[in-house]
């Protein structure tokens, strides 16, 4: 698990394309430190597991699943990713409960500079948008974020000073795709009231039944008096 708050701005060194998979280098001695076999490290907000590591970075598998459903496949040698480490059990939530399971991919629509900070807007699939609420919490690339307005397909943040230059968020150009992983609470709720709703549903079903056969009985009684 982790919290969303970027430890380290980490570079691609290496990336080893295979059929099904890739396995990418990533330079990042702050997150590496302390890395060991198996460790997670979540690279652009997507949890990996560690494979190998030294003093100046580590590797790491992805899968085909993993490829497809974020924006790792389009990574090159090169780039900047961000990078944090599993969350401690003794360690605080600076940001949100973040799984680092990427739901999809969202597209930059827009950038709007401010005096010290920028809003930056994005496009989401609607399976996603429902997800997403004004000032709650969503994780773009990795980076905790507060959502600052939301509309039928996306959603927009204000990116702080400290934002834009830590992370690769203030580097992305409108068009470039970004991992994002919704709000997990988001989904359990719905996942509830789904069920909730299934389980409703056959019980007023035995209600009706009980009712229209209890008013068949009533009105066959009465036939028999009328008779007698």
């Amino acid at each position: 698990m982790f919290t969303g708050i970027i430890e380290e701005l980490g570079a691609v060194e290496r990336i080893e394309h295979a059929t099904q998979s890739a396995v990418l280098r990533i330079a990042g001695p702050l997150v590496a430190a302390d890395a060991t076999h198996g460790a997670s490290i979540a690279v652009n907000g997507v949890c990996l597991t560690v494979t190998e590591h030294d003093a100046a970075g580590f590797a790491v598998d992805v899968m085909d699943e993993t490829l497809r459903r974020s924006s790792l496949g389009a990574l090159r040698p090169g780039d900047r990713v961000n990078l944090e480490r599993a969350m401690p059990a003794n360690g605080r939530f600076g940001g949100h409960v973040v799984q680092g399971h990427v739901d999809g991919t969202g597209t930059v629509t827009a950038r709007i500079p401010g005096d010290r900070w920028e809003s930056v807007e994005f496009a989401l699939p609607p399976a996603l948008a429902r997800y997403v609420v004004e000032k709650g919490s969503i994780t773009v690339d990795g980076v905790s974020l507060t959502v600052s307005s939301v509309t039928d397909d996306g959603f927009g943040v204000s990116l702080i000073p400290t934002t834009l230059e830590l992370t690769t968020l203030g580097r992305k150009g409108v068009g470039e795709r970004v991992n994002i992983e919704v709000d997990i609470l988001a989904k359990y709720v719905e996942r509830l009231l789904v069920r909730d709703r299934e389980h409703e549903k056959p019980t007023e079903e035995r209600t009706e039944r009980l009712t229209e056969g209890f008013t068949d009985r009533r009105t066959e009684k009465r036939t028999e008096e009328v008779r007698s």
